[in-house]
């Protein structure tokens, strides 16, 4: 039964793992790229999620969900940067 689920938690990591690396990249090139923008992105990204009267797909659906999960998880890392130590 696990097999019927592979091709879902790799299309998940994949698109985790891609979304998350963009990130990294764009924080490194741009330093003023920080909390305040990526909160933007993920306040369209929601939007963008709730706009699904078409429906997407489950594909599509699990892409958007590591996409959401990867800003979330970067958010939090900048947030854990700017915390005094």
């Amino acid at each position: 039964m696990a097999q019927c689920t592979e091709w879902r938690e790799t299309a998940y990591c994949k698109s985790y793992d891609s979304t998350l690396t963009s990130l990294r990249r764009r924080r490194e090139e741009d330093p003023s790229f920080g909390i305040v923008q990526l909160r933007a992105l993920l306040d369209n990204l929601y939007i963008q999620d709730g706009n699904d009267w078409v429906g997407r797909g489950e594909l599509q659906d699990i892409a958007m969900q590591a996409t959401l999960d990867a800003h979330e998880s970067f958010l939090a890392e900048l947030e854990a940067e700017q915390r005094p130590s």
